[in-house]
């Protein structure tokens, strides 16, 4: 054994404790004792070739991950948010810090074109042994930066469907090159939820309460009550049936959801889309059971357009952005207002909000966001009493 080099970065006790291996069960397993294997752990040695090779087939791992030349990325704890899909050893994952918490979200929740576009803020190195589970929908984790903790700490998570939000993480770029936003796509209650539960910085809704007529305010009260909260309108746009182009099943309303031929592909529930289908079928009295693939759900407004654009469905409630991007027929049903929800404290206490909601009013924001087509701007920034 030598001694360790300040170049050397150690990983082992981390890569022991998420296998759930105690030290004397490792050392036992390598043919070394447990203080020899403390040692190791406490950097004051580092095992040759033949040792690091047995401590990495016994932990299932490699060499490099136990014992690196230091690059500067430190190991953190998070907690990693239940997702779709189940986080394994090595994920790639995208970090925020939410007050006191470091909360860590798999890239590849963020959607298949996402995955390979969006850049990691670390790799998850394993579970937590002992408190792994740290609420219902966490569970405590080692993560490796793969940027520095303080540029983590500028970015803004956004929950919420709007696609245009990954538009506004590219702006703040050019306004502040290390603040960025981050996009977790989610239908609106589900954003709310998140915001609820402090596991994001804004949620980004659009739910109209057929009731009273209001859009977003009777959700904040019935969901958020108590809370001190700031609404900042985002922006308006048209919602309505994205068809395949040239219209080929002849949809002319929300009448034909009830033929036998036509196929739907529907939003979450609890989403703003979702919300208007239901509203729509129960004016025009058709029965969810006779709408074909109400039960089949896209989880965000892009896979919608793209299951559309690729005759997978007939039709489907959208964005009228969405619609251009596909290139897709539309049909207006009605004028969608989209609010970010912001706890009102972190408007002063995180370092990058005030340049997000600067960016929101910038004069070559707005002119892309209005490219995009169907979305009217006239009104974003401006607090919603």
């Amino acid at each position: 054994m030598t001694k360790f080099q300040t170049s050397i970065t150690n990983c082992l006790r981390e890569l022991r404790i998420a296998a759930g291996m105690s030290q004397g069960d490792l050392a036992k397993n390598v043919g070394i004792t447990r203080q020899a294997l403390y040692a190791m752990e406490k950097n004051q040695y580092l095992p040759g070739t033949e040792l690091a090779l047995q401590l990495a087939r016994v932990l299932q791992t490699s060499v490099e991950d136990l014992f690196s030349l230091d690059n500067g990325y430190e190991i953190i704890e998070a907690e990693l948010l239940a997702g779709r899909r189940d986080a394994v050893q090595g994920a790639r994952v995208k970090l925020a810090t939410i007050g006191k918490r470091m909360i860590a979200k798999p890239v590849a929740d963020l959607g298949d074109v996402l995955n390979y576009t969006i850049a990691a803020d670390g790799l998850m190195l394993g579970t937590k042994s002992g408190r792994s589970r740290m609420t219902d929908a966490t569970r405590a984790v080692y993560v490796q930066l793969l940027q520095n903790r303080k540029d983590v700490e500028k970015q803004i998570v956004v929950a919420g469907c709007d696609p245009a939000m990954y538009l506004m993480g590219e702006h703040v770029r050019r306004q502040e090159g290390r603040a960025s936003v981050v996009g977790w796509t989610m239908g609106s209650l589900a954003a709310l939820y998140a915001l609820k539960r402090g596991e994001v910085h804004v949620a980004g809704i659009h739910m109209m309460d057929y009731r009273s007529g209001d859009y977003n305010s009777p959700f904040l009260k019935r969901y958020l009550k108590g809370q001190n909260l700031t609404v900042i309108r985002f922006a308006a746009w048209q919602e309505g049936l994205l068809l395949r182009r040239g219209n080929p099943k002849k949809i002319q309303n929300v009448d034909a959801l009830s033929k036998s031929n036509i196929r739907i592909i529907n939003r979450e529930k609890g989403s703003g889309s979702r919300l208007l289908l239901d509203y729509l079928l129960s004016r025009h009295r058709i029965p969810r059971e006779i709408v074909r693939g109400y039960g089949t759900t896209a989880f965000s407004q892009i896979v919608l357009g793209r299951t559309i654009a690729e005759g997978k469905a007939d039709v489907g409630i959208g964005a009228q952005a969405v619609a251009q991007l596909y290139d897709l027929d539309f049909i207006p049903l009605q004028e969608e207002r989209y609010d970010f929800v912001i706890p009102t404290k972190y408007l002063h206490s995180h370092p990058s909000m005030n340049m997000f909601l600067d960016t929101l009013v910038t004069r070559g924001f707005r002119r892309e966001i209005e490219a995009l087509g169907g979305y009217d701007t006239k009104d974003i920034g401006k607090i919603i009493e």
